[in-house]
């Protein structure tokens, strides 16, 4: 998942999914079981971080202090050199000066050369980014939901060697919903 959609949540109560969407959802579906004294409840992003929230409180005040979908643009607050409006950010490279000789030698200047070559690497590396991102956001998700189930270790070195048919069988015997969820984080870093 990227930057530029809506992040994905998902939250488990023990062993079973108890929701998942947006956040204001997930949030919604968590909120009685707190309001009981119930332990017991992760929710995930969609890079399988765990998120915690403050549920003290109405459900409108709960939702109320979640954070918006989109950063919200401060017009008091000082603008930085680049083009914001452009979604420009002004950041410090550091390079040696060959490197800055190089760039400065190329057509429309360093700032313009960098950017093509950022882009030509993150084409480059697009499929090999979605694999690891996938392994990495699977294996975040297991440690926490399984990382005590027999045969964790085992489904994690399937997972970052790529065999699926071993990572779905070392799974096989976890709660339908832990090992559902593992399974469709990891979908992305099988080759084909």
């Amino acid at each position: 998942m990227n930057a530029d959609t809506t992040p994905s949540y998902v939250a488990f109560h023990g062993e079973r999914l108890l929701a998942q969407g947006d956040l204001r959802n997930v949030v919604t579906a968590i909120k009685p079981l707190a309001d009981r004294g119930e332990a017991g409840v992760l929710v995930f992003d969609a890079a399988s971080q765990q998120v915690d929230f403050d549920l003290r409180g109405t459900l409108a005040e709960v939702l109320a202090r979640l954070p918006a979908n989109e950063p919200v643009a401060d017009s008091d607050a000082p603008r930085g050199r680049g083009r914001p409006k452009l979604g420009v950010v002004a950041r410090e490279v550091t390079l040696l000066p060959r490197h800055w000789e190089w760039l400065g030698r190329q057509r429309g200047g360093a700032s313009v050369a960098l950017r093509r070559l950022v882009d030509e690497a993150r084409h480059a590396s697009a499929d090999t980014d979605r694999v690891r991102a996938a392994q990495e956001a699977a294996h975040r998700f297991m440690t926490v939901m399984a990382g005590d189930r027999p045969d964790y270790e085992e489904a994690a070195r399937a997972l970052f060697a790529g065999d699926r048919d071993k990572f779905a069988r070392c799974t096989q015997a976890w709660p339908a919903d832990i090992r559902d969820h593992a399974r469709r984080l990891a979908q992305p870093a099988w080759p084909g």
